[in-house]
């Protein structure tokens, strides 16, 4: 009966949701401060905004894992087999995150090598990107150089290890199969809204800085048509992330229906 139940057990037993709950909350409250402060460049307190929901979304996640009640009674098994986390996560959009990754750190390794200094600005190092226009040198922007892509990177550089991390932890610790496969898909949730948001960010300021002025000329409009399929996969894996973070059993799970997650 409900009101046999100690109510610390009764807030235990869904922890984990309010503490997701909670870091998309406080990441989309943060990100409005963020957004809003009072900035030379229209651009950076973007940049703040997105990593800092895509961090607060990592941590509420974590802090959910972290909180969720492990089973009191024996785990059965029939194998020693080790668990691998590439059995926990998403087996079609996991492959799709780390392409979506490996892209992202492309994207940024070109950025910053392809940038220059922005003359009209001091202390303008890796805004934009400088090319021939008419005959005349013009800047284009912003550009994800290093000036921008420090936040990202950093994020990316804490983010990525912690939630591995978390994953191994998950895969051999206790618990049923659907615990660890909803703790897991949580955490890969997490770590795709961190990486997604990040990549629109980024494709979007590409874009702007190649359609602005009309001097990109052929290679700018190479790339545009190259980025747009990225732009448009890190819009379906941001909203599956979102999903995945606040409800992971409400995503279609084809290993479950195939009884996968059957006790061994």
């Amino acid at each position: 009966m409900l009101g046999t139940v100690p109510l610390k057990s009764r807030f235990l037993d869904h922890a984990d949701h309010y503490a997701r709950w909670s870091g998309l909350a406080i990441g989309v409250v943060v990100a409005q401060n963020l957004v809003t402060m009072d900035s030379d460049d229209i651009t950076m307190p973007l940049v703040f905004a997105i990593t800092a929901f895509g961090l607060c979304a990592v941590g509420g996640v974590l802090l959910g894992d972290a909180l969720t009640l492990r089973p009191q009674e024996a785990v059965r098994t029939a194998s020693l087999a080790p668990r691998l986390i590439r059995d926990q996560v998403p087996p079609r959009m996991a492959p799709l995150l780390l392409l979506q990754a490996a892209s992202l750190v492309t994207l940024l390794l070109m950025g910053a090598v392809t940038a220059s200094a922005d003359f009209d600005r001091p202390g303008g190092a890796g805004r934009v990107i400088t090319i021939t226009c008419e005959g005349m040198r013009t800047s284009l922007g912003p550009w994800p150089g290093l000036y921008y892509s420090g936040p990202m990177v950093a994020a990316l550089a804490v983010g990525t290890p912690v939630c591995v991390w978390a994953l191994r932890r998950i895969a051999h610790g206790p618990g049923d199969d659907r615990q660890r496969r909803d703790r897991a898909w949580a955490i890969t949730g997490a770590w795709g809204l961190l990486v997604s948001s990040q990549v629109l960010l980024v494709v979007l300021m590409i874009f702007v800085a190649l359609t602005d002025k009309a001097c990109a000329g052929p290679l700018g409009a190479a790339t545009i048509v190259a980025i747009c399929p990225l732009g448009l996969l890190g819009m379906f894996t941001f909203g599956w992330s979102l999903v995945t973070v606040v409800a992971p059993r409400a995503v279609d799970d084809e290993a479950a229906d195939d009884g996968t997650f059957d006790d061994e």
